[in-house]
């Protein structure tokens, strides 16, 4: 194990299963099993995809979240809903990163590999470091499932595994043999053999039973002889890693010290849903969703159907175009509206995006980034949409950018979209990806009373004095602060306006050709979100010295810091800023960016962030970028923030 090693001792007794973590581990009539201390522990577990890794991490990752460790993970499936078996392409893993100490991201690399099959070692095998535990499932090492990827010989037999520490369990063997009086026929105990798997590393890693052992009854209730051939399996693992004598050790990783309250385990998805809900609430407006399924939005459409005795009304449309504009009718209705959609969805919308920019309604564009181009990588992680984001529409049709940093972010991250749609009159994007939208991590439940009071005023009768003394309502009258329109409800008498895409009359919302007009409107709106209000940058530079800067945005937080964490320890001088609103960027951005000698700015495409940077500010940004539908690891940037530390100052014109 590459995580430090606070203490090894030994204990006395055994334990049962389900048992309170931090009791002894004595096989009975064997010798005492030491407990390791440790401070971290990165797990992956991999599979076929119809091996249930998905399953297997979430159970793993909750029992942790209960327990009260920090942690932070990071799933990795195939895009095809069943891809082939025992295949390279079919691989789905699940990683967890879990300690008694704040973290950030879901590990660099594994310390405990699961692989269910040939294909899952052979697949990651290479970001398991020399020395750490690789626990395989001898049962599926056949000769024709070694050859299907590529495997001359066994590794299991010709030494190529030596350098790691193996532990050879024939996991579908045993799940078999613990299901032999459930009645279940053998291809149905043999896929509970994942449970085997979460049963011994409970066990390794003292990890609460009751939990997982209750979502198994509750999630088969309607066929209780599966539920407890699963529950059988687990124990089964449990007691195999509390009896055998390849097991030595097990380990034990303490609670992290975390702020007082109440927390619970939260995936990116998970948390904007409940974000959208929370504004709903805050704003007194009816939550609308107009959508269509997307890979790695969908999770959203799924959650807000949920809730309808939140008021919340969703509607799965034919495509996305009916989306959106369902969404927009909605926003001129007067409800929270959202549409929610990954990159190929959001060229589809760009069109009913900029009639909002015309209309100039309140409507919250989600797009869960992914790897692109086209249908790219379905469920790979992405940066790669935010300049179709800031332009990826006809004329100038300017639109607030909003992303979160984490998972448990996207919560606050909704909130603050709606808080600029509802308060300028104007659509929203929200950036997020797939990184945060399937990753998790603790998020501590907010006080309902302290989230911002979001409720607008709807126009109620005339707002404007015409020539002749009459009283009018005039739809495009602004408010002199935010200049934004009135929303005006359909069907409220005397409210009567005119909407579409041609090109309004300032003020009365007339159709207008006008040269002069149209340059008005152009610029107006533009100004409104140039004006839109936003906190000033924090920046995290502790001594107030340092010579670089790294600038980020969305997803790539919890790899910056964890890697500007690794300089600072080093001895290096390095500042950090995190960008959550791109459009309009901070007020004092520029200032910020021409106090330090270099600017590197990490993201997931091939330099956005940093071109807008040079574009707006001329400075020198550097990029240090990756599309490899992966999200950074900390100590390759690490590196790259020593090598910029070692360069020549950026050039500020």
């Amino acid at each position: 194990m590459t995580s430090q090693v606070d203490q090894t001792e030994a204990a006395d007794g055994a334990a049962a299963p389900g048992g309170p973590p931090g009791e002894s581990r004595s096989p009975a009539g064997g010798p005492v099993k030491q407990v390791k201390r440790l401070d971290r522990v990165v797990i992956r577990f991999a599979g076929d995809s119809g091996d249930g890794m998905q399953l297997t991490g979430d159970r793993f990752t909750s029992e942790t979240a209960s327990f009260g460790n920090d942690l932070s993970t990071l799933p990795n499936f195939p895009a095809e809903i069943r891809a082939p078996a025992g295949t390279l392409p079919g691989v789905s893993s699940f990683q967890l990163h879990f300690a008694d100490h704040d973290i950030l991201t879901p590990g660099d690399a594994p310390h405990v590999l699961v692989a269910m099959n040939p294909a899952a070692l052979k697949a990651n095998l290479a970001d398991v470091p020399r020395g750490a535990e690789v626990i395989v499932n001898t049962d599926e090492f056949t000769r024709r499932a070694l050859a299907k990827v590529g495997y001359a010989a066994d590794p299991l037999e010709d030494g190529s595994l030596a350098a790691w520490n193996v532990h050879r369990v024939p996991l579908t063997t045993l799940t078999v043999e613990a299901l032999k009086d459930s009645g279940l026929a053998r291809k149905d105990a043999e896929r509970a053999k994942n449970m085997f798997a979460l049963g011994l590393l409970s066990w390794m890693y003292h990890r609460p039973t009751e939990g997982t052992e209750r979502f198994l009854r509750q999630k088969f209730a309607g066929r209780p002889e599966i539920a407890e051939a699963n529950v059988a399996a687990f124990r089964a693992g449990w007691n195999f890693g509390e009896t055998t004598e390849d097991f030595a050790v097990s380990y034990e990783v303490a609670p992290a010290s975390l702020a007082p309250g109440r927390y619970r385990n939260i995936s990116g998805n998970l948390a904007l849903s409940y974000g959208l809900v929370a504004a709903s609430h805050r704003s007194g407006l009816p939550l609308f969703l107009g959508s269509y399924p997307i890979t790695p939005a969908s999770d959203i459409l799924h959650e807000l159907s949920k809730h309808k005795n939140f008021g919340v009304r969703t509607f799965q449309a034919e495509d996305e175009i009916a989306g959106i504009g369902a969404a927009l009718g909605a926003a001129f209705g007067g409800s929270l509206a959202v549409t929610t959609t990954s990159g190929p969805g959001v060229a589809l919308k760009s069109e009913t995006i900029g009639l909002a920019v015309s209309l100039e309604l309140p409507l919250l564009v989600v797009d869960i980034q992914r790897g692109g181009p086209s249908t790219g990588l379905p469920t790979k992680t992405e940066q790669a949409d935010l300049l179709q984001a800031m332009y990826g529409r006809n004329g100038e049709a300017p639109v607030p950018v909003v992303a979160p940093a984490t998972p448990a972010d996207c919560f606050d991250a909704a909130l603050e979209a709606a808080r600029i749609a509802l308060t300028y009159r104007t659509p929203v994007f929200l950036l997020s990806d797939g990184y945060l939208a399937n990753g998790s991590e603790p998020w501590r439940i907010p006080d309902t009373d302290a989230l911002p009071d979001l409720r607008v005023e709807f126009a109620t009768g005339p707002n404007h004095t015409a020539e002749d003394g009459t009283e009018v309502f005039w739809p495009y009258k602004r408010d002199p602060g935010t200049l934004a329109r009135p929303w005006a409800v359909p069907g409220t008498p005397g409210l009567e306006h005119r909407i579409g895409g041609i090109e309004k009359q300032d003020g009365t919302g007339n159709i207008s050709y006008d040269p002069a007009n149209h340059d008005f409107m152009v610029r107006t709106r533009q100004a409104k979100v140039d004006g839109i209000a936003v906190p000033d940058l924090a920046v995290d530079d502790p001594d107030g010295d340092a010579p670089l800067l790294v600038l980020g945005w969305g997803s790539t937080y919890g790899p910056i810091t964890a890697a500007v964490r690794r300089v600072r320890a080093a001895g290096g001088r390095v500042a950090q800023a995190h960008l959550r609103h791109l459009n309009p960027f901070p007020a004092n951005l520029g200032a910020v960016l021409r106090s330090y000698d270099r600017v590197v700015v990490p993201e997931m495409n091939l330099g956005q962030l940093a071109r807008l940077i040079r574009a707006e500010y001329l400075v020198d940004a550097r990029s240090h970028t990756q599309v490899s539908g992966m999200p950074f690891k900390a100590e390759q940037l690490a590196d790259a923030l020593q090598a910029a530390l070692r360069e020549g100052p950026t050039a500020h014109v």
